[in-house]
């Protein structure tokens, strides 16, 4: 008897949770996510920052990967300025667009060689030393100083005085130390007093330790050359290889404690870090037709056949990118260099799919990850313009075909 009604209890109070759950509205019932993720390997990295309305995200993705790498070494969490990378940038640009008669490159975006450019010619110098935040906002807001910049120089190309006058420059800083604040000369920092060749200096990296890599099929195997791409302004040399070693480096990369500085596109259908945290190279010629007949495919409007395809409801097969198929996307400009994050994990889904897990620089809070993202192999391979590593991290066989000693 006593049994019999623990059961009916047992019975009533999973009645009521059940009767509970259903009255909840649609939105209040969380649904399991379809890709479930198991990392494989993580690397430390710095708290995720935010690049927020500005074009600055190499800056961004530079800075984590030294923050990265300063941790990889035993030491502690760093906050560096993204802020000073885009000021040296920014100057030494301008330099040149005026030189070469505004045929050189002009932008607040960069690429991953960016960071290499300023650490040489220049240092680094800590967040709290220069934030770049002078203008009346809390968050990088860059239209304005875009636009105004752009306007400057574009102003000393049409030569108005039919002589380039002396002083064009520091105006032109006048601007940037307006905006981003005054070049830091000398600082304080932890009761010592630096420059930044010096606080660099102190860091304990050496800038000769990275090398950025690409694959493309127009350029010789194993070789430099110019990455033709419009945010190379300084027109540094990258290393090619094939497509399987590119994989192959990150690979090794993130397994060995290394994170790596990833560039390129973010435009695909399949980049959705918002809403699905995932960045993956869903198959066209994918058809989810339910039981229905072709003839009513061929029916659907265009729009709802890529909501179809590209709803996630499912973990989808993915289209195979061949070293071709990225070339052409390449040279048809559908694979750009528009966005930069840092590389920090492999993990792999309930299928065995593996993933690079990428910190971006788009807030903690701007998806449901926390501000990272899993990308696929299938979109690496499609849509990366360059990475940058650790020369150390590169296996030992394609790092002697590269002759990187």
């Amino acid at each position: 008897m006593k049994k019999a009604l623990l059961i009916i209890i047992g019975a009533m109070l999973m009645f009521g949770s059940l009767t509970a759950e259903a009255k909840k509205k649609p939105e209040e019932v969380k649904k399991p996510d379809v890709y479930q993720f198991t990392m494989v390997k993580q690397v430390q990295t710095s708290p995720v920052k935010d690049q927020y309305k500005s074009g600055t995200c190499w800056s961004f993705s530079a800075i984590s990967f030294l923050e990265s790498e300063l941790l990889r070494l035993g030491k502690p969490v760093y906050d560096l300025s993204e802020m000073f990378l885009v000021r040296t940038n920014y100057a030494d640009k301008a330099k040149k667009f005026v030189r070469w008669h505004g045929s050189a490159s002009f932008s607040g975006g960069g690429g991953t060689s960016d960071l290499l450019y300023t650490w040489r010619n220049y240092g680094l110098v800590p967040e709290k030393v220069y934030p770049g935040l002078d203008y009346g906002q809390e968050k990088h807001v860059h239209g304005e100083l875009d636009a105004l910049l752009g306007a400057y120089v574009n102003t000393v190309l049409k030569n108005p005085n039919g002589k380039i006058s002396t002083k064009w420059f520091d105006g032109y800083n006048g601007i940037l130390d307006a905006y981003l604040g005054k070049y830091p000369d000398k600082f304080d920092y932890e009761g010592k007093e630096y420059t930044p060749r010096s606080f660099a200096d102190g860091l304990g990296l050496n800038p000769d330790d990275y090398v950025t890599i690409t694959s493309f099929i127009h350029e010789p195997y194993y070789k430099p050359f110019v990455l033709d791409v419009p945010d190379n302004w300084n027109w540094e040399n990258v290393y090619n290889v094939p497509l399987d070693d590119m994989i192959k480096i990150m690979d090794n990369s993130i397994m060995t404690g290394y994170s790596l500085i990833w560039g390129g596109d973010v435009s695909e259908k399949g980049f959705q870090h918002k809403k699905q945290g995932l960045a993956v190279v869903l198959n066209d010629n994918y058809q989810d037709m339910a039981g229905s007949e072709i003839s009513k495919w061929d029916e659907i409007p265009y729009k709802d056949k890529l909501d179809s395809l590209y709803n996630f409801k499912t973990i989808r097969p993915e289209k195979e990118i061949t070293p071709e198929i990225r070339q052409k996307a390449y040279d048809s400009w559908e694979t750009g260099d528009d966005h930069g994050m840092n590389i920090v994990g492999i993990a792999k889904d309930q299928n065995g799919n593996q993933y690079y897990y990428t910190k971006n620089s788009w807030n903690n809070d701007s998806n449901k990850f926390g501000g990272y993202l899993y990308i696929s192999v299938p979109y690496i391979k499609l849509a990366t313009t360059a990475i940058m590593v650790n020369k150390n991290a590169i296996p030992a066989d394609i790092r002697q075909k590269l002759n990187i000693k």
